[in-house]
């Protein structure tokens, strides 16, 4: 059995594995090489870390079996206050265990990742239902035993991975360890960088599996801008071969943009991730002119060519003077041109984009995918997951609710349903259903979000603004209280019939299941896990065409009484000097389930929408009469959707 250090790659991580002889999972490494390699445990990206190396430090071995198409990994873990769960309401972070992350298929064009959860009273599996491996994974491929010796714990796989595993190829490979401490506090610490391991492939290293007796190539180089500047170089370059396309891995780029990496030997394409880098707020491309290549030699040193970046950030394309004001021909083919870069530039699967000028839609387009693994494309009848844009819709019917005496929006919500969940705090009963529509309940944003899980009032309602949804949820329940009537019966009859906005859903049906997008995670899609239930901080389902007829309905004050206009749009509270997502130059502020800002062009009513892997916004500009919506499928839109505002309407100089 030959074994060689461990060097830095990928996510700072790579580990080579080498034919093991018969290996027998029962948490006793006897039968384990006396000199197979430890790679440790070395990152914590937890906030709390370890005190000391009793408290927690481990490492791990491995090996495969080309017989039983079987990787074998064996973790030794120190750690001096074990915690075990043993309740039926055990959790992955209720106690210590261990969460190991696979990459089996390895494709540079993007693959899956299967994550499988261990503790004694714990097996749970998180499954890229786009992969065809990663999809079917299952416990039935891994045999596991884990046993303890005082202070040491020991867990043994053997994961079974069929033809994935291959001497010559690579695989994506990492895990977390979760140590649980009696007083409270949990750790976890793993190989390498990165985040969201059980989902995100990039942020694992790389095992790759040699045949017994191989001789690698240590290849070295510098990554560098073209001209000498003070940002930040990428982490990490790409080796692909070129001899054996399932091969790649990638090393570990130092500050000084110096890497170092072993290879087996064959001839390789040196490149970036993407085609576009992102530092300090700009934009730079990445493609070589010229690909670099290199042959490494076995046994030898290889110096690889100087990789250079351009110093030169890419184009921003914000005129100084908003497209929408001479809308033309021209002027369509500049923002197709706009939206179509900046998805390049940050990666965004899928758009829906509509225009309003004078008080009518004047331009509609769909751009890229529903799914970047299928390719399909998005059209006019793809629906994407509106987030918190379902908010003002609420609020809309609410509204009209309010207009006719249904609900009174300054009496108290508990005088018309009494809430359990917050009973044991009298200061609920000043709540309001305008405190829920302007933000001052006292709620926390989700309860899920407090340490214990339960809901509370941060504050008095009615004495200061915190943004919440938990408000909305209450609001919800007294509004089918009152009517008697299921939420989106009303939404249908006070927003979606009065004002035409149908192809609009906020639960799981028959026809949002066929059109509805999926939402993505750094170009990788997430599981299209359709709402059960309406959520009215976030659950709406609708694209960007027909959401402007809701947009031209508030334009035109239309369906509500001219004074809850008047307090639609006026200030009711200021954001706090923490908020950091509005822009400080303007005077920005909320109103009733609306963003105001007062800019050199006039006042605008907007909102945006979030839920991770959508993003979303609309915003009209009252006095001008223009605005948009647009919806994306991606948690890589933040930068198109601040800059659209910009390009559209207010230019580079923001002057009227």
């Amino acid at each position: 059995m030959l074994f060689c250090k461990c060097l830095s790659a990928h996510n700072g991580s790579v580990a080579y594995a080498y034919p093991l002889g018969k290996i027998v999972v029962d948490g006793d490494l006897s039968d384990w090489p006396k000199d197979a390699v430890k790679y440790k445990i070395a990152i914590s990206p937890s906030d709390t870390r370890p005190r000391d190396d009793s408290d927690f430090s481990g490492y791990f071995q491995l090996g495969y079996d080309l017989g039983n198409q079987s990787l074998y990994v064996a973790f030794t873990i120190t750690d001096d206050d074990f915690v075990e769960d043993t309740s039926k309401n055990v959790r992955w972070n209720s106690q210590d265990g261990l969460e190991v992350s696979i990459d089996a298929r390895h494709l540079l064009s993007g693959s899956g990742v299967a994550s499988f959860m261990y503790s004694r009273t714990l097996h749970t599996i998180n499954n890229a239902f786009y992969d065809p491996f990663a999809s079917k994974a299952g416990w039935d491929m891994m045999e596991v035993a884990m046993t303890r010796r005082g202070n040491t714990r020991i867990y043994e796989w053997r994961m079974h991975l069929g033809n994935e595993l291959a001497a010559g190829k690579s695989i994506g490979f990492d895990f977390h360890v979760y140590d649980k401490d009696s007083d409270g506090s949990i750790t976890w610490s793993a190989w390498g960088k990165g985040k969201s391991k059980y989902m995100n492939p990039n942020s694992l290293g790389d095992i790759i599996f040699l045949p017994a007796g191989k001789e690698l190539s240590t290849v070295s180089g510098q990554l560098s801008w073209s001209q000498p500047q003070a940002v930040k170089l990428p982490d990490v370059i790409r080796f692909i071969s070129l001899d054996n396309p399932p091969f790649w891995t990638t090393a570990a780029v130092d500050s000084l943009g110096n890497y170092t990496i072993a290879v087996p030997p064959g001839k390789y394409q040196l490149a970036l991730p993407d085609p576009y880098y992102k530092s300090n707020g700009q934009v730079y491309a990445t493609a070589q002119k010229v690909p670099i290549t290199i042959i490494a030699q076995s046994g030898r040193k290889t110096v690889a060519p100087a990789f250079r970046i351009s110093s030169a950030p890419v184009p921003d394309l914000i005129p100084d003077k908003g497209v929408l004001f001479n809308f033309s021909a021209s002027s369509a083919s500049q923002i197709d041109h706009f939206i179509e870069t900046y998805q390049a530039y940050y990666g965004i699967p899928g758009v829906s984009l509509a225009l309003i000028k004078d008080g009518r839609l004047i331009y509609h387009k769909t751009y890229g995918v529903s799914n970047t693994m299928t390719g399909e494309k998005v059209n006019d009848n793809t629906l994407f997951e509106a987030a918190s844009i379902t908010k003002p819709v609420f609020a809309f019917a609410v509204e009209r609710l309010a207009d006719r005496g249904v609900i009174d929006l300054d009496k108290p919500l508990y005088e018309y349903l009494p809430y359990k969940d917050i009973e044991y705090d009298e200061r609920y009963k000043l709540m309001t259903a305008r405190h829920v529509l302007t933000h001052r309940t006292g709620f926390p944003n989700w309860r899920w979000m407090n340490n214990d899980g339960k809901l509370d009032l941060k504050f008095t309602p009615g004495t200061a603004y915190n943004y919440s949804g938990e408000g909305f949820e209450y609001l919800k329940m007294v509004v089918e209280k009152i009517t008697g009537k299921k939420v989106e019966q009303v939404l249908h009859e006070e927003v979606i019939e009065p004002i035409g906005l149908y192809h609009t859903f906020f639960s799981k049906n028959d026809s949002l299941q066929w059109m509805a997008a999926y939402g993505h995670y750094d170009k990788l899609p997430n599981k299209n896990d359709l709402p059960e239930t309406p959520g009215m901080a976030y659950s709406m389902y609708t694209e960007a065409k027909v959401f402007t007829r809701f947009m031209l309905y508030l334009l035109e004050r239309q369906g509500l009484k001219p004074e809850t206009y008047d307090a639609i749009m006026s200030k009711h509270s200021d954001y706090p000097p923490e908020d950091k997502t509005h822009n400080p130059k303007d005077i920005a502020y909320m109103g009733m389930s609306l963003q105001i800002r007062e800019t050199p062009f006039g006042k605008t009513f907007s909102h945006g929408g979030n839920n991770g892997d959508f993003t979303c916004r609309f915003e009209v500009y009252k006095d001008l009469k223009m605005g948009y919506a647009i919806f994306t499928n991606s948690n890589t839109s933040d930068v198109l959707l601040e800059n659209l505002h910009r390009f559209l309407v207010e230019g580079k100089d923001v002057k009227p």
